[in-house]
């Protein structure tokens, strides 16, 4: 028989196998490796006892070229795409869609991809790294395929691979999608922390848009109309979000100024007031006036007044002077300093010395520049304290006249001048006088009367002081 050469891995090795059946050599064999070279029969004269040695030797041959055709079959080189089709929807435009492609070796030998392609302006790759590329038997490399849509509607492409598998194929995965438009953002708001300032410093402010800003943000344009004030000329609302936030820089003033900053983007634009006040000292008083209202004679009543330091300097309270008649004023020495924030109180006292009413004012004059000079309007009225004398006797005993009834009667004290102050015959064996004043005693007596009108001799005498 001819010479026949085979392979097949992982199977059997055959050394170097000749057999002759007029010579009788034996084939040898090795079960991990076939590498079946020089297998050569020579078979002219069949001898007995040797048939089933040649009939191994024609299953060995039948075995190796078996094996070549496994061999081939575990060469072939197989690439596929999966997903074999890529569909993006509803992609608002400016925005990007991604989605992974897997390319699969499926055959026994390593592939090569030489060239990758896309069609179609919307859609890219990425992830194929430098071409070309070895993909190992059963590996496997993934490609990210973008859609970023500039226009509305639908939109289709292609991606090619092309290799050298054992068809030479190139393979193509397609690919759809849909760009939607996408409401402008439009700018709704500038605002900051404050709204004033009386010094330098800086103040956070912040930019609002209707919806978020697109892919890749949104930039806004910043301006101040006044050089005491400054902003970035722009800040960018990062993408996803709907507000930025930016720093003003405010320096001091000597006087009182009004800044607008201005916030712009798409044709409209949103502004926002800044005060700028300058160092000033101010001084606050907590009363623009005073009622003390109805006060008792020789009876005083205190009301407070709270002085506060406003401004941004110390302020200092130089004078107090109050003008009319029972009003005085106390609890602080003068010229006082205040800082900022800082208070002192004074306390002004009513105190009457006749019935009626009673004016007066309480100046403060300090080195405020808003209210240099503040007047208090003071008010109150004297009036006497009234009082009652309650009198109280008993009714006289052993008398054969019945009593029908009693007088009383009043005088200053240490005068014998006595009045009369009952109207009618008082029943009771009490009385109640309300017509003494403050500061006087009374002496009292009572004297009792009949049916007849007739009264009685005096009671003893009582002496009643009234505070």
């Amino acid at each position: 028989m001819g010479a026949y050469t085979m392979k097949l891995r992982d199977i059997l090795f055959c050394s170097p196998l000749r057999d002759e059946v007029t010579t009788g050599t034996s084939a040898t064999c090795d079960l991990s490796w076939l590498n079946c070279n020089d297998a050569h029969n020579r078979v002219r004269f069949p001898r007995p006892g040797h048939g089933l040695r040649v009939l191994f030797l024609f299953g060995l041959i039948l075995l190796c070229l078996g094996g070549e055709n496994l061999t081939a079959a575990n060469r072939t080189r197989i690439l596929q795409a999966s997903p074999n089709s890529v569909s993006f929807a509803g992609i608002s435009l400016g925005n990007k869609a991604s989605a992974s492609v897997s390319l699969v070796n499926a055959g026994a030998a390593a592939v090569t991809v030489s060239k990758i392609n896309v069609s179609g302006r919307a859609f890219s790759v990425s992830g194929e790294g430098n071409l070309p590329i070895s993909i190992a038997a059963r590996g496997e490399v993934t490609l990210n395929i973008s859609f970023s849509p500039t226009a509305s509607g639908a939109a289709y492409g292609h991606l090619t691979i092309t290799s050298n598998t054992s068809a030479n194929e190139t393979i193509a995965v397609s690919l759809s999608g849909t760009g939607i438009a996408a409401s402008a953002p439009a700018l709704s708001a500038l605002s900051c922390t404050k709204s004033s300032m009386t010094a330098a410093g800086t103040d956070s402010c912040t930019v609002t848009l209707n919806t978020v800003a697109p892919s890749g943000g949104l930039a806004v344009s910043l301006a101040s109309n006044n050089s005491a004030v400054t902003v970035p000329a722009s800040v960018t609302v990062p993408a996803g979000s709907t507000t930025g936030i930016f720093t003003a820089t405010v320096s001091a003033v000597s006087t009182a100024q009004a800044v607008t900053l201005t916030a712009s983007a798409n044709n409209l634009a949103e502004t926002f007031a800044l005060q700028l006040g300058s160092n000033v000292s101010t001084l606050s008083i907590n009363a623009a006036s005073l009622s003390f209202g109805d006060v008792n004679l020789n009876t005083p009543a205190t009301q407070s007044v709270t002085l506060s330091s406003t401004g941004t300097v110390p302020v200092t309270v130089s004078l107090d002077t109050v003008i009319g008649t029972g009003f005085t004023v106390s609890g602080a020495t003068f010229p006082v300093t205040l800082s900022p924030n800082q208070t002192v109180t004074i306390s002004v006292q009513f105190d009457p010395t006749t019935a009626g009413a009673a004016t007066g004012t309480l100046t403060v004059v300090s080195t405020s520049l808003t209210n240099p000079t503040a007047i208090i309007g003071l008010t109150g009225t004297g009036i006497s304290a009234t009082y009652d004398v309650n009198l109280s006797w008993d009714a006289p005993t052993g008398s054969t006249d019945p009593v029908a009834g009693y007088n009383v009667y009043r005088s200053p004290s240490g005068s014998s001048s006595y009045v009369q102050i009952n109207t009618a015959i008082v029943t009771q064996t009490t009385y109640v006088d309300t017509g003494v004043q403050s500061g006087q005693t009374y002496d009292y007596i009572v004297e009792s009367v009949d049916a007849s009108g007739n009264t009685s001799s005096p009671s003893t005498m009582a002496a009643v002081p009234i505070p």
